[in-house]
This record gives C-alpha cells, sequence and structure tokens, in this order.
C-alpha cells in the first residue's frame, strides 16, 4: 500500500503515538510536516525520517488555537509542495472522579482534544478545496470515544466528541472527494499511559502499575499495544485501500472494546 510522494501533516508527532505514525508514513513514502506544540522534539523525528530517504519539515503550534494550526497547513504545503492528509493526533488526558471536575480543567482538555480536531479538520478541508484535489482527514479517537471509562469522564467525553465531528464533516466533505475518519487505540504503552496508572494510584490507592496491568489482562490478543500498532491502522486510512472508508472511527485495542 503506497502512498508515495503524498504529504502528511501529523499532530502531536514529536513523541509517543504521533511519532510513530509519522515515521511508519514516511515509510510507506510520504513526505511529513511534524508538528508539535513542544519544537524540541520534532528535529530528531525529523532526522530518523531523513534517514528513510522521505523528507520532513517541523512546525511549532498549539492545535487549540486555530490561526496556527491553519498556519501549520500551509506551511506543509509550502515546505513540502503539495498536500493531500492530515491526521489530527495531538491530545491529552483528564484522570479523576466527575465530582471533581472543574470548568478549568473540562476547558483545557475540550481545547485541545476537541478543538484542536475541528481546527484541523476546517484547515485541511479548506486547503484541499483550495487545491481542487481530493484529501483525506484522519483523527485520534479511542476506545473511550466508545465507552465512557470511570476517572476518565472528560476525557470520554472528548473523544465520544471527535467521533462525532468526524460522522458529520465525513457527510459534508463527501462531495468534495475527502473522506475523513478517527482511529481508537486501545491501552498503548506510551507517556500518556504513565500518566494515567500513576493518577489511578493516587486517586485509588492502587500500587503504581495495578491499573495498567489490569486493563492490559483484559485485551483478547493479551499484550498491551504499541505505537506502531496504532500506526499501522493510520497507514490503512491514509493510503488508497481505504478510499471507499468515511465516517469510520476504527477500534485498533488487541480486543478490549468490541462494536
Amino acid at each position: 500500500m503506497s502512498i508515495n510522494g503524498k504529504v502528511v501533516l501529523v499532530t502531536g508527532a514529536g513523541q509517543g503515538i504521533g511519532r510513530a505514525i509519522a515515521l511508519r508514513l514516511a515509510q510507506d513514502g510520504a513526505n511529513i510536516a511534524l508538528v508539535d506544540i513542544n519544537d524540541a522534539k520534532t528535529p530528531a523525528v525529523a532526522q530518523e525520517i531523513g534517514k528513510i530517504g522521505r523528507k520532513a519539515t517541523t512546525f511549532s503550534a498549539d492545535v487549540s488555537q486555530r490561526d496556527q494550526v491553519q498556519a501549520a497547513v500551509d506551511h506543509a504545503e509550502k515546505a513540502l509542495g503539495g498536500f493531500d492528509v492530515i491526521v489530527n493526533n495531538a491530545g491529552i488526558v483528564d484522570v479523576g472522579p466527575i465530582a471533581e471536575v472543574t470548568p478549568e480543567r473540562v476547558a483545557r482538555i475540550f481545547k485541545v482534544n476537541v478543538d484542536g480536531v475541528l481546527w484541523g479538520i476546517q484547515a485541511a478541508a479548506a486547503k484541499f478545496r483550495q487545491r481542487k484535489q481530493q484529501g483525506k482527514i484522519i483523527s485520534a479517537s479511542s476506545i473511550a470515544g466508545h465507552d465512557g471509562f470511570e476517572m476518565l469522564g472528560i476525557y470520554s467525553a472528548t473523544k465520544f466528541a471527535v467521533r462525532g465531528l468526524t460522522q458529520a464533516a465525513a457527510k459534508e466533505y463527501a462531495s468534495d472527494g475527502i473522506t475523513v475518519n478517527a482511529y481508537c487505540p486501545g491501552i498503548v504503552g506510551t507517556d500518556m499511559w504513565v500518566e494515567i496508572d500513576k493518577r489511578f494510584a493516587e486517586l485509588t490507592g492502587a500500587a503504581v502499575g495495578a491499573t495498567y496491568r489490569k486493563y492490559v489482562e483484559g485485551i483478547a490478543l493479551g499484550r498491551a499495544q504499541t505505537p506502531d500498532d496504532v500506526a499501522a491502522t493510520v497507514s490503512f486510512l491514509a493510503g488508497p485501500d481505504s478510499d471507499y472508508v468515511t465516517g469510520q472511527a476504527l477500534i485498533t485495542d488487541g480486543g478490549l472494546v468490541y462494536r
């Protein structure tokens, strides 16, 4: 499955799942615009992409800011000579009981996880239309966008929202030849899950590592997910084999949540 020569923008590309997605799509033949709020980490990823033999450019942006997302898309087009796919991967987590949620916490996570996806959808679709071409929009939801998880109430709400945006945008942009899909990871061994496990330990008194192990033990395939597992699903959604797929939120969790 080749996306040779395509230009792909990946947000949250400096580490974890975003880094894995960027590297996988580069291996598939794409040139990558690496976008992250932390511009200290993307140059190393760009070097890795260079070693694969593909082009990469870096751009610092806060995805919660609409103008910065638009600027990132414009930069990708100018630096890499086109624009074909956006992966709205950047996201943050919030762990805690619903009873303790504050307006500040709600605003913070929704601005990144929901607004960031919305601005990415808007900017990418506008660019595809401007260029009079088809394109692909791919966003990060989660298994928590299919099932609400305890202690992850507002995080789950943001990921359900991504599914709603994905479905609506798929219908609105289908006539332009733009597909809009989401990927829904499960229990991935990244820094985010280290944070989730630590917070569960603080809130419930469980030993550090116990919450992570509990969820992993429930996975049918018997192991935690890796960033590369997620990247493989995104590779499918970015490539030509998914040209007839739109409005979907693909669960990739090894068998934990079933739909």
